[in-house]
Parts: structure tokens; sequence; C-alpha cells
């Protein structure tokens, strides 16, 4: 069995391979800093049966040392961390290098292996990203603030505006206040996410650029996206599968 982790922001993405071909099955659980070993043992030792090895993308510094610990003690394995060293097929081009995310390198090596090796991945989490790829060269990343990140700020700053459940509306003209709140959130992300990419696109001279779309919100906002885009909500775990036939030289 290989695991594959995806530490995020806000939550944890764990994929189970039978086969370590494809994604047999997924848990989320919510992130949380300050839990120890033991503590996710509780949780993931339900989840996680026999791995023979495990492979993990953290954008998260707080609990690499604590998903390393879990792993040794609990299955005797040291798992192989998404990094520098780690053989991805993708070059990086940014002024710091170092600064380019775990996550945004394994969608990256899953969508240009899977649809296009020149393409644009958006991802919805905590924060959403639009990467660009060219000929499996990473060449530069846009960043904006996340649909729930999005919510908190606005919920936080407006003391009469109410606390909203993410969901889309039923028209886009709100007639109270949670659904104008949903519609701005849902239908505004979907708009910013056609606008940049539309000047992405532009700015490349690639008006037929594959566009992937993953992360925790991205079945939310797909529906809602008027342009030609690939949905793939796994897209990092299937990335990590591949770093997996990569680096099989490493001893983990």
């Amino acid at each position: 069995m290989l695991v594959v982790v995806d530490i995020g922001n806000s939550s944890i993405a764990i994929g189970l391979s039978k086969d370590r071909e494809k994604i047999d099955k997924v848990y989320r659980i919510n992130t949380e800093k300050t839990k120890s070993a033991d503590e996710y043992a509780l949780i993931l030792n339900g989840m996680i049966k026999s791995p023979e090895r495990v492979i993990i993308s953290s954008v998260v510094p707080e609990l690499n040392e604590v998903f390393r610990e879990y792993f040794i003690k609990e299955h005797s394995l040291t798992p192989l961390f998404l990094g520098s060293g780690v053989k991805t097929g993708i070059k990086i081009y940014a002024d710091n290098p170092k600064e380019v995310g775990s996550d945004l390198i394994g969608n990256c090596i899953a969508a240009t292996q899977i649809y296009d090796s020149t393409c644009l991945v958006i991802d919805l989490g905590t924060a959403t990203t639009f990467t660009y790829v060219e000929d499996m060269n990473l060449r530069g990343v846009v960043i904006t603030p996340g649909l729930t990140t999005s919510r908190n700020a606005l919920i936080s700053k407006t003391s009469l505006l109410p606390q909203v459940d993410l969901e889309a509306p039923s028209k886009l003209l709100g007639t109270n206040s949670n659904d104008a709140i949903r519609s701005g959130l849902i239908y505004g992300h979907a708009s910013m996410i056609e606008g940049l990419t539309t000047r992405i696109k532009e700015q490349v001279h690639r008006p037929d650029l594959t566009v992937v779309l993953t992360g925790g919100h991205s079945q939310l906002i797909y529906p809602h996206c008027d342009m030609k885009i690939i949905h793939d909500e796994t897209l990092i775990l299937k990335g990590l599968l591949l770093v997996a036939k990569l680096n099989v030289e490493r001893k983990i």
C-alpha cells in the first residue's frame, strides 16, 4: 500500500493506492497544527493499514515532524517529503525557487503528465493559486485569497453581516443578506478565475491553453465557471503517485 498525504493549511488529504497507479481511497481531515503525533495516530490508524511507502507534500512546517514521527512510530516507515533533492520532472523559474510550495509542484507534476505539458493549474484552497507551466517549466504564479479566507475576512470586518455556508444561491441578485453574500463569494470567485485566466492566456499568447482546476473548493466553483476547464479534485495526490515512480531508488 502506497500512502500519499497532502498537508494543507485548512485540511489534510490522505490517499491510498494499492497498485501505485491510481488512488483507491481518499480521506480528508481538518488541519490542526497543535496536535501531537499520538493525537493524529488516534485518527490516522483507522484509515491507514500496513503501508509500504509514504510520500508527503506539506505547506505546514509545524506538522512535518509530527507526521514523520507518526509514520516512524506507528508503521516503522520514514516518509519522503516532496522538496529539495526529490526528482519531479519540473524545472522552476523563480527569483527564489525555495518559495514555491510543494503543493504547487505536486499539482504541476500531475497536470503536465496527465493533461498537457503546457497548462495553467488553478488550486482552490486557503489561497487560490494560478500556476503556469510551459513545457514542464514552472514559469509563474498568481496568489489570491481563497474562498473561505475571503468569507472570514468579510464577516470579521463587518458587524451587521451574518456568517454563511459556502453554497451557491439560486439567483445572482440576492434578496436577503445570506444570499447576497453567497452570490458575491461564489459567483465573484468564479468570475475572478475567468478573468485572471483570460489575462494569463493573453500574456503567454496561448488562447487555447489547457486549464486544470483542483483543490478543496473546486467542486463548488467549477459548475459556475463559463470557460473550458478540466476538473480534477485529487490532482496533487496523483502528482505524489508520480513522485513515487520518479524516486523509486530512494530508501524511505
